[in-house]
């Protein structure tokens, strides 16, 4: 789960970004968390001078004031080279038609990066494979995993739904490729030290396991 101060700044972020308001429950459904923990987030904005407010009517909800506006965006190595890779991905596959404006941006979040920190994490996300859009996914908490998994090396403990019942497995994944009709984890088994392909919406619990 994400840790609660980068929760915040998540939050201030999306809500900086929207033109028309939001509800807490779905603010709470983006972000897996309860109503509740989300009201006490929005409480500690408040509380950290950020302007939320309620508005009434069309297109109405939370809201952050229309004057307010927050200092430049600081991408860590890690965002910023996801980006990167996503940006490639949209400009190759065709699907917006500015890529004139999408090259230039890119640009100018490679340049964020320093050397050695481009050269390791862009060759790690040429392990990320995209081919279409996909139509099924998973669990907030198990895409969660699998994000800290994949970036870190990880080992990830899963509970799999197979074709012959449910196991539990520990993995290390390899690469993750996204068809248009679900996405698929390419790992090693590590009890069994051979290749495996997971359906990640198959995945029912995942957890990222930490070396003591």
């Amino acid at each position: 789960m994400m840790k609660r101060t980068a929760r915040l700044f998540a939050i201030a972020e999306y809500l900086r970004g929207r033109r028309t308001g939001v509800t807490a429950e779905e603010l709470a459904g983006r972000f897996g968390v309860s109503v509740r923990t989300m009201f006490r987030d929005l409480d500690s904005l408040r509380e950290a001078d950020l302007p939320v407010q309620g508005e009434r009517g069309r297109g109405g909800g939370l809201v952050l004031d229309r004057g307010y506006s927050l200092p430049p965006v600081n991408f860590s190595a890690r965002e910023a080279a996801l980006l990167v890779a996503v940006g490639r991905w949209l400009s190759s596959m065709r699907v917006i038609p500015f890529t004139g404006t999408l090259e230039s941006a890119l640009d100018k979040v490679r340049s964020a990066l320093s050397a050695s920190a481009q050269r390791q994490l862009l060759t790690h996300l040429e392990t990320l494979q995209f081919i279409g859009v996909p139509a099924r996914t998973a669990k907030p908490g198990v895409r969660a995993a699998l994000e800290v998994a994949w970036f870190e090396g990880a080992t990830l403990e899963i509970r799999y739904a197979g074709a012959k019942g449910t196991t539990s497995r520990r993995i290390r994944i390899e690469s993750v490729v996204m068809e248009r009709s679900e996405t698929l984890v390419n790992a090693l088994d590590l009890e069994k030290n051979e290749p495996r392909q997971f359906k990640l919406d198959r995945i029912e619990e995942a957890s990222v396991v930490r070396r003591a």
